[in-house]
């Protein structure tokens, strides 16, 4: 069953994030969801990052990996992104384990790009590219190392979603004040308003 990949879809702010939240409620196994579980999604996820990463990327096309194992390659580097950004948010840096298997998984993913290819780290200028979806997602992560901007990770209380704080005084406290800021006013007006009638009824 496929849904709509809009804008909040993209709440991370560039796309190594978003390639991780494609999972949801990471931190509640009891809730998460894999939207990646169907394959027919990596697509579309692909050709609405093209529109929602303009402003990383400039004018691109992001090309999704066919078979098992190119699948599976993605999966794995999306993974490694998630640990090595989640638990530099926690920690205030990269473990080393983590910072390795992500080197790896996206040195070998880049070596997998056409010879005559040339990467570089995202920019908005460039017009016309095409890159996989994968080595995308790696150099969208690179441009992350820098401390200016690793220190504005965070992690959404809600949704657990990862997503880049930028702000200027870095205030924001959900990946979207829409969505999972509004759910969470909700959930506390209901929780104060359901205590306050639990009361009138003694």
């Amino acid at each position: 069953m496929t849904f709509d990949w809009n804008a909040h879809r993209f709440s991370g702010g560039v796309l190594a994030l978003d390639l991780a939240n494609t999972v949801v409620f990471r931190e509640s196994p009891e809730r998460s969801l894999d939207r990646f579980a169907d394959p027919v999604e990596l697509p579309r996820f692909a050709a609405a990052a093209a529109i929602f990463r303009r402003g990383e990327w400039g004018s691109v096309l992001f090309h999704t990996p066919l078979s098992p194992d190119e699948i599976a390659a993605l999966i794995n580097v999306r993974e490694a992104i998630n640990r090595l950004f989640r638990s530099a948010v926690r920690e205030g840096g990269f473990r080393p384990e983590h910072l390795a298997t992500f080197l790896r998984l996206g040195s070998d993913l880049v070596c997998d790009a056409p010879r005559e290819q040339s990467l570089i780290l995202p920019q908005r200028s460039v017009e016309g590219r095409e890159l996989s979806l994968g080595g995308a997602a790696v150099l969208s992560a690179l441009r992350l190392f820098e401390p200016a901007r690793l220190e504005r990770i965070k992690i959404c209380p809600n949704c657990h979603w990862l997503y880049l704080d930028e702000s200027r005084n870095r205030s924001r406290r959900w990946c979207d004040m829409n969505v999972c800021g509004n759910r969470a006013k909700a959930r506390r007006y209901y929780d104060r308003n359901g205590k306050l009638a639990g009361k009138n009824h003694v």
